[in-house]
């Protein structure tokens, strides 16, 4: 016995001794990753910056000239760096380092996305993306009905602006159907090669598809059922709103045949994608007779630029504390389109990653729209300058949707009547219940409106990466998700000659989606712990933190930290629970809730989930 109690003691002490050295080497080895992390990251910097410098150029100037030298950069430079360092950064054991955020780091340099693929299928890719990009954002729109002056029309504001004003029928099917026909219809070929090279740089790097991979940036085994659990909790508020503006729609235009099924024309709803519906606000207005709170009219009488509105929003974001704009942003970012060149009019904010230059691109017109856009990009600056001193691969939000829903906190307080009171935008607002109706309702056509349109893209998308949907049922299956989600239809009958998808900016650009639907839910989340941290008192719709430097400082520690925690923890630290949740959302919006039910009692609430026949 004392035999084995001595080999037993040799071999505990030996794998003591073992543990102990191998603990040192991990030391050793951790300490050396350091090292070699400070150098990447000044390197990541210099390219990051060039390959962003040179997009910059292209998407501001349209030229095939700046189009080589973007897609130069990004194939040649950017991701043969990124490659490399990925390379060298998996010589180390990262995987086994006890240090958390260091392991972190290191996983995220090596997850190159399409920079694994061979310089041949990368610069292809980029230059798909390039060429269907271009197609969106130079598309124009001829032979307008009524107009013999031969002129071409582009998106914005011309197409757009028919979309949100006119009443004319087919005025609203020509720029419906003619911005489709000028746009998506000619990429679908393009978009399919593109997949198929997505697929091959997510497959290099261990996923199943693009669509795996995308969602691997959320962290969660259960993330897409999460969002169908949320989607399915906000559906039964979706659908009264659908029913009363459908009903309002059918008695705006009597002499159009809506479908028995209950889906609503697309192209009645103001937008020319349908997924806000605050253009026809004035139709479906609770209280009729009180002022609108759209601010247009007002911003124009006020004699309102693009830049008293940028201006204005820095303001707010001063006003809790946070950092103003730095001199380079207002030096070179592009706020109106300019008269001499084509450009990328979709509205975008700019890290250029040398922790000084931010900027944003838009094709900024003077109207209440624009201003919350407005908003919405200087938030994204705003988080950006508060995670400029993170390392690289951290400068990123907590997952993407925390990105959209930090840019979105704005329009929450600054779409309020008391925001718009205090900065003179809307001095007749009517503090009543009705008036608070209408408010409501505005928030509702832009934000719950949305919701299901948010969620049914990269459902589609992701269909589309797992060869669930082929080339051949591309449109008819984007039309299925749209009839079924959105409960709207084609005003002309589509067919797999049409890529519908297409005429949506972020499938040709490539930009995922869902972040946008995660953003419009967990928007509310961190409304409601902002609010309780500002001291409000008013219902959580009508909470306007401007002001606050204690609702400042929760925002700020919440941004500060980009993507160096996992989401679920900062999430957590703001507002005490780790989950993504619409309760706060279905709180906001109780009283238009409770008012659409009464509405719509004796009414059709819903719509078949297949599209009307005849529609594809």
């Amino acid at each position: 016995m004392e035999f084995f109690n001595q080999i037993r003691s040799i071999l505990t002490v030996g794998l003591i001794l073992f543990f102990v050295a191998e603990s040192a080497i991990i030391q050793i080895s951790e300490a050396e990753a350091k090292k070699w992390l400070n150098k990447y990251n000044v390197d990541a910097e210099k390219y990051f910056f060039e390959a962003t410098e040179a997009d910059w150029n292209y998407n501001t100037n349209l030229t095939d000239y700046n189009l080589a030298i973007s897609v130069s950069l990004f194939s040649n430079d950017l991701a043969n760096f990124t490659e490399t360092k990925a390379k060298e950064a998996n010589k180390f054991a990262w995987k086994n380092f006890t240090d958390e955020l260091l392991k972190r780091e290191f996983s995220k340099i090596t997850d190159i996305g399409p920079a694994s693929l061979s310089d041949k299928d990368f610069q292809r890719m980029s230059t798909l993306n390039s060429d269907m990009t271009k197609i969106y954002s130079t598309a124009k729109v001829c032979n307008k009905p009524n107009d013999s002056s031969g002129k071409c029309y582009p998106l914005d504001p011309d197409l757009s602006g028919v979309i949100a004003k006119s009443n004319d029928l087919d005025e609203l099917t020509w720029a419906w159907k003619g911005w489709r026909d000028a746009s998506g219809k000619l990429m679908p070929d393009m978009y399919e090669e593109f997949v198929s090279l997505l697929n091959k740089a997510a497959k290099i790097n261990g996923y199943e598809d693009n669509g795996d991979y995308w969602r691997s940036w959320y962290e969660s085994p259960t993330f897409r059922k999460d969002c169908e659990d949320l989607w399915l909790e906000i559906k039964p508020f979706y659908e009264q709103l659908h029913a009363y503006v459908r009903r309002k729609l059918q008695q705006k235009y009597p002499k159009l045949s809506f479908p028995k099924d209950g889906h609503i024309p697309a192209h009645l709803l103001g937008n020319m994608w349908a997924q806000a519906w605050n253009n026809i606000e004035y139709m479906v207005r609770p209280a009729p007779d009180l002022p609108s709170m759209d601010i247009t009219d007002e911003l124009v009488k006020q004699n309102y630029t693009a830049l008293k509105i940028f201006q204005l929003s820095d303001q707010f974001f001063k006003s809790l504390g946070l950092i103003p704009m730095p001199e380079p942003f207002w030096q070179k970012s592009m706020i109106v389109k300019p008269a001499d060149r084509d450009v990328v009019c979709h509205a975008s904010a700019w890290d250029f990653y040398n922790r000084k230059d931010f900027r944003i691109k838009q094709c900024t017109t003077v109207n209440m729209g624009w201003f919350m856009t407005t908003h919405h990009e200087m938030g994204h600056i705003e988080y950006y300058l508060q995670y400029k001193e993170q390392p690289i691969n951290f400068r990123s939000g907590a997952n993407p949707g925390f990105h959209e829903a930090i840019a979105d906190i704005a329009s929450l307080s600054v779409a309020t009547p008391e925001y718009l009171k205090s900065v003179g935008l809307l001095p007749n607002f009517v503090d009543n219940p009705s008036g608070d109706l209408n408010f409501l309702m505005n928030q509702a056509l832009s934000k719950v409106a949305f919701l299901p349109f948010g969620y049914m893209i990269d459902q589609w998308r992701w269909d589309v990466f797992s060869g669930q949907t082929p080339r051949s049922q591309y449109n008819s299956k984007w039309w299925q998700n749209r009839c079924k989600y959105q409960g709207i239809y084609p005003p002309v009958k589509r067919s797999e000659f049409d890529f519908d998808a297409g005429s949506k900016f972020h499938v040709p650009n490539n930009t995922p989606y869902i972040r946008y639907f995660v953003a419009h839910i967990i928007q509310y989340q961190f409304q409601e712990a902002l609010c309780k941290a500002a001291g409000n008192t008013r219902p959580l719709h009508r909470c306007n933190v401007a002001g606050s430097k204690e609702a400042g400082k929760k925002l700020s520690e919440l941004m500060t930290s980009g993507a160096s925690i996992p989401w679920p923890k900062v999430l957590q630290k703001l507002t005490g629970t780790d989950k993504m949740s619409a309760k706060p959302l279905m709180a906001y919006f109780k009283p238009l809730i409770d008012w659409l039910k009464k509405e719509n009692q004796g009414q059709k609430v819903g719509w078949d989930e297949k599209c009307p026949p005849g529609s594809l």
